[in-house]
């Protein structure tokens, strides 16, 4: 099938550009909203000590009997707000209003934090990391939170993970690790360079065996040090998307101008669900 594609001036100047939001990003009257239930988590094993929040996203079209599909998102708050970049709860409302992916339950999970700690922030440790610590405590602590109050399909085929910048390599990594749990993956500006020993994955791809993974990618002409030899985001994103295109992955890269910013992921979001879920 052949697709024409409108055409769009390409912007002179790829530092300050800002992609405008499509209509599935935006509430519309006439789709029922899902219903947002907040949650607090306080005890983790996994990373003891810290505290965070999440949020399960369950769409109108719910139905107990018949099991929903899984959709994690990392850096849960901005990724739910509806006033932000993502808003990851009106796109699924409205791509699962029209069926254009299955009824899916959203799972928008907050990095730790250490209370009363000089340094608070757990996200790096949690989302840089080339381990199972992460999958580990989501499918320990919060998927079964889940699972307990809503119907889950286990078919790891109906399960996806996504992030931006380390909670995008955090999301590949979850998938990598665990594919018999994650097999559909969104990254977002990914923060490969910043992993403890270095990007592991365009050598580590093409020497594995292939797993059962779909993976979409967007990364920025302009993100953190894209004319540097070093700590380049930009060429460790093309690194990982050209390794998983030698090895033979279904996966898509989508390459756009801007900066460091989840505005671009964001507004592919709607076009992300609907290629993972084809």
């Amino acid at each position: 099938m052949t697709v024409k594609v409108p055409y769009q001036p390409l912007p002179v100047d790829q530092s300050g550009v800002v992609y405008a939001h499509g209509p599935d990003s935006v509430v519309h009257p006439d789709v029922p909203a899902g219903e947002t239930i907040e949650f607090v988590w306080n005890d983790s094993t996994v990373y003891p000590g810290t505290s965070r929040k999440f949020w399960v996203h369950v769409p109108a079209q719910y139905d107990p009997s018949e099991p929903a599909s899984l959709m994690v998102f990392q850096d849960g708050q901005w990724y739910l707000d509806p006033d932000g970049q993502v808003r990851g709860g009106i796109v699924l409302d409205n791509l699962i209003h029209r069926g254009e992916i299955p009824v899916t339950v959203g799972v928008f999970v907050d990095p730790g934090v250490f209370v009363d700690s000089e340094n608070p922030k757990n996200r790096n440790v949690e989302y840089d990391a080339f381990d199972d610590r992460y999958v580990n405590f989501l499918l320990t602590e919060i998927v079964p939170q889940v699972t307990d109050r809503y119907a889950i399909s286990d078919d790891p085929d109906r399960w996806g993970i996504c992030g931006g910048s380390s909670g995008g390599n955090c999301a590949l990594t979850a998938a990598w690790m665990r594919p018999d749990k994650f097999r559909r993956v969104v990254g977002y500006l990914s923060s490969f360079v910043q992993m403890p020993g270095g990007n592991p994955y365009p050598e580590l791809i093409p020497r594995t065996p292939n797993k059962p993974l779909r993976i979409f990618l967007q990364a920025g002409h302009r993100d953190l040090g894209w004319n540097e030899p070093e700590g380049n985001w930009l060429a460790a994103n093309l690194r990982v998307a050209a390794a998983l295109a030698e090895a033979g992955y279904d996966f898509r890269l989508v390459l756009g101008d801007g900066g460091h910013s989840p505005n671009h992921g964001g507004v592919l979001l709607p076009d992300a669900l609907r290629w993972l879920w084809r």
